[in-house]
């Protein structure tokens, strides 16, 4: 199999991973739709890349992210929002053996001894070493991701911030202070 030198995340990206090649270099398993390729690049650099190709940085990324999810651990990525293409880790993207998916090429998901098994669009099933429920929730929080990033796209209006709870209970506080002085 030959090494490739660039990655950019297109459509037909379902998942990757970092991987060591013959020679005990770290690059990338990179699997699309119909084909298998391996980067000399670690996911987080073709991440970083492929977000740069289109005029944005990976930490604004990140940051817009939780800005519309609100401050959860290991937050998606909405790596093209013109092809709506969002990406989510199985663990902190810091680890080597992180696994990055496109949520849009899983079809199931199912338990199978304190680990998930995913089925792919192409019929491939991988076994990743987290819980269901935890991969069900990034899942789930990367779909939302997309939905929430293609409604702003297309309704910008639409689009309404609700203050957090402890936000609201400090200004009511501060509001009946200053009632009774």
């Amino acid at each position: 199999m030959n090494i490739e030198k660039f990655y950019i995340i297109n459509q037909q990206f379902m998942n990757m991973a970092g991987h060591y090649d013959r020679n005990g270099k770290s690059c990338s398993l990179v699997r699309e739709l119909d084909r298998t390729i391996i980067v000399d690049k670690s996911p987080l650099e073709i991440l970083a890349d492929s977000i740069r190709c289109i005029g944005f940085d990976l930490k604004g990324a990140i940051a817009t992210a939780k800005w519309i999810l609100g401050d959860i651990s290991m937050c998606p990525i909405m790596v093209n929002p013109i092809h709506n293409i969002c990406v989510f880790a199985t663990k902190s993207a810091q680890h080597e053996d992180a696994m990055w998916f496109n949520p849009e090429y899983i079809v199931r998901t199912n338990g199978f001894y304190q680990k998930t098994k995913v089925t792919l669009r192409n019929g491939l099933i991988i076994t990743v070493p987290c819980r269901l429920a935890s991969f069900n929730t990034k899942l789930q929080n990367a779909d939302q991701l997309k939905k929430i990033t293609g409604e702003l796209g297309s309704n910008p209006l639409s689009f309404v911030l609700h203050p957090r709870r402890e936000q609201l209970l400090k200004s009511r506080k501060r509001t009946r202070k200053k009632i009774k002085k």
